[in-house]
């Protein structure tokens, strides 16, 4: 048997605090704000557990859980594994950021490097094996906060000494665990999600700032847990006027620490920055959770290709010359995208006896992915014109018969009648212009972080020896003689 959506909405009735719009909210199943993404998430459990044959796999006990958790001990696993990420996304054509395969996928990176943290700890490395196997075998919704609060980015976390709390950080320490004060970031579906793995991305200096050097994992509902969400962009929505947005939005939150215990069963990075960094740079965590984003984003980009083409039918424009061109840059980038995607599977590195995605090739493909999108809105946006801003005010203008003549003298196509015309170019604007649209737009230029980071790292992982070995041999070979 494998976990239903069901199963997966009643294990969110659990109290956690939540605010938004000025309110505490104790039960946000149900909430305006957040129970369609709920149900879409839930979807996907029911999804899996009707595909189990590939979508699963059984662990002791007899029990399927998603292949996010397998460790991938053969190539065939890699790809399953990557298949599976690829149906979820289809799932939601690729708006759903951070589903439940992202944070899992981290996880399962970890262990497939787990002597890095036997190295650093015994009993930190034991917590973390246990922590994966309780998470995989209730295949439970990860999410996590890896950044710091922006406060001054000039400034390491210590260095703000008029808020030295500002940033997550030890309060004190005792015989059964730590107390953890301050604020965490971007805790994006942290409403959809059962539990929160906290690390840290941020530079930190060695010795100073060992009171933030942290990594640990707790329900969200812990005592002392508050999620602060930003503005809900499903709350007030409807399926016809935000397509997208009314079921897509998988919300994003600052998540604070108010005197938060954690037992040292639950602790896997304790005041040590260097092993902040290790946790993911040095296992397999970040190469194997970028394979979920890269099925995702290949997705997403097919979606909004095919989405262009109809607008451009729509409007009688898809036959000029220059909006094919136009077009067919959308398609060349959904191309791309895939075969990136594909290569990372089919192309593995070996470590010990697991099949990792190849770093510095999967670097490589997030600075593409951060450097295009903004390109494909504006893209979009061209093919777009004035019709996206000329719609009807909302789909209760259907329901005056005096608005809805005039709409349907007014939103003419050769192609659609009226209202299907004012669906699509409702979904075109939900897509390239709304307020959920324009966080997606973020969210992907800083997915892997800033655009200089993404480039360092490949400059890190580049065999920039190989590169100049064949200048090398030509400037060897000219005798000036």
């Amino acid at each position: 048997m494998s976990r239903t959506g069901e199963e997966y909405i009643e294990s969110l009735r659990d109290g956690r605090t939540i605010f938004l719009n000025g309110e505490k909210i104790t039960n946000h199943v149900d909430h305006p704000a957040f129970r369609n993404a709920i149900r879409t998430v839930a979807s996907l459990y029911d999804y899996q557990a009707e595909h189990a044959d590939r979508m699963t796999f059984e662990i002791p006990g007899g029990k399927n859980v998603g292949l996010s958790w397998e460790l991938p001990d053969t190539r065939e696993k890699l790809i399953a594994r990557g298949e599976a990420s690829y149906a979820w996304a289809m799932q939601s054509c690729g708006w759903l950021g951070r589903s439940p395969d992202h944070v899992a996928s981290a996880l399962a990176g970890m262990i497939t490097h787990l002597e890095v943290f036997e190295e650093y700890s015994r009993d930190r490395a034991e917590a973390l094996k246990n922590y994966y196997l309780y998470a995989r075998d209730k295949d439970i919704y990860l999410t996590f906060t890896l950044v710091n609060p922006q406060g001054d980015r000039s400034k390491t976390p210590s260095e703000h000494v008029k808020n030295v709390f500002h940033t997550l950080r030890v309060l004190e320490e005792k015989p059964q665990g730590i107390i953890v004060r301050g604020a965490k970031m971007l805790g994006t579906a942290a409403v959809l999600a059962e539990e929160v793995f906290v690390g840290v991305f941020n530079p930190l200096k060695e010795f100073v700032d060992d009171q933030y050097a942290l990594s640990f994992a707790l329900p969200l509902n812990t005592k002392g847990i508050k999620t602060l969400s930003r503005k809900s962009y499903e709350i007030g929505s409807n399926k016809f006027d935000s397509p997208l947005s009314h079921q897509f939005d998988e919300n994003d939150a600052v998540v604070y620490f108010d005197d938060v215990f954690v037992p040292w069963e639950r602790v896997f990075v304790y005041k040590n920055t260097g092993m902040c960094r290790r946790q993911f740079q040095a296992t397999a965590a970040d190469v194997l959770m970028d394979i979920q984003g890269m099925a995702r984003y290949a997705v997403k980009l097919h979606f909004l290709s095919g989405l262009a083409h109809q607008l451009t039918e729509a409007i009688g424009t898809n036959e000029f010359p220059a909006v094919r061109e136009s077009l067919a840059e959308l398609a060349c980038h959904a191309t791309n995208m895939e075969g990136l995607f594909r290569g990372l599977l089919h192309n593995p590195v070996r470590y010990n006896e697991y099949y990792i995605p190849n770093r510095l090739q999967l670097y490589a493909c997030q600075v593409v992915l951060q450097s295009i999108y903004p390109k494909i809105m504006e893209n979009i946006r061209k093919l777009s014109g004035g019709g996206v801003i000329m719609l009807p005010s909302n789909y209760v203008d259907f329901a005056n018969p005096e608005i809805r003549g005039l709409i349907e003298k007014t939103q003419y196509s050769t192609l659609l009648e009226p209202i299907e015309r004012v669906k699509l170019l409702k979904l075109v604007w939900d897509a390239i212009g709304s307020e959920f649209a324009s966080r997606h737009t973020q969210y992907e230029m800083f997915y892997s972080g800033a655009h200089f980071m993404a480039l360092s790292r490949v400059y890190e992982q580049y065999d920039w020896d190989f590169a100049k070995s064949m200048s090398r041999g030509i400037l060897d070979s000219i005798d000036i003689n």
